[in-house]
C-alpha cells in the first residue's frame, strides 16, 4: 500500500482541499512535539490507507497554521475532526484506538 495517502494541508490550502473536497475527509490537527500525535500518527495512516479512494485524509500542524486552528476551536492535540460536504460533522480528541476512529469514519461513508 502506498504510504504517501495522508495529505499535509496549511491555512492556504484548507479550503480547497478539505472544506470543497467532494469525498468526507479525515483531518488530524497536530504538532511535532506532541507525544499523543506520535501515538495516533500510525493509525490516521492506516486508515488512510484502507479507505483509499473513498476518503482524503489529511494533516494540519497547528503550530505553522494559527488561522486554522482557531477557526475551528483546537484547544488540544491531538484532535481529528471529520469533515463532509464542508461541514465539520464529528471529532475526537486525543489518542484513541483505530476502532474510534474507524467508527467516526463509517458515520461519513
Amino acid at each position: 500500500m502506498s504510504s504517501n495517502a495522508v495529505l499535509e494541508v496549511n491555512d492556504s490550502v484548507f479550503e480547497e482541499e478539505v472544506l470543497k473536497s467532494g469525498t468526507p475527509v479525515l483531518v488530524d490537527f497536530w504538532a511535532p512535539w506532541c507525544g499523543p500525535c506520535k501515538v495516533v500518527s500510525p493509525i490516521v495512516q492506516e486508515i488512510a490507507d484502507a479507505y483509499s479512494g473513498k476518503l482524503k485524509v489529511a494533516k494540519l500542524n497547528v503550530d505553522d497554521n494559527q488561522e486554522t486552528t482557531v477557526k475551528f476551536g483546537i484547544r488540544s492535540i491531538p484532535t481529528i475532526i471529520l469533515f463532509k460536504d464542508g461541514e465539520a460533522v464529528d471529532q475526537v480528541i486525543g489518542a484513541v484506538p483505530k476502532s474510534e476512529l474507524e467508527n467516526l469514519v463509517s458515520k461519513a461513508l
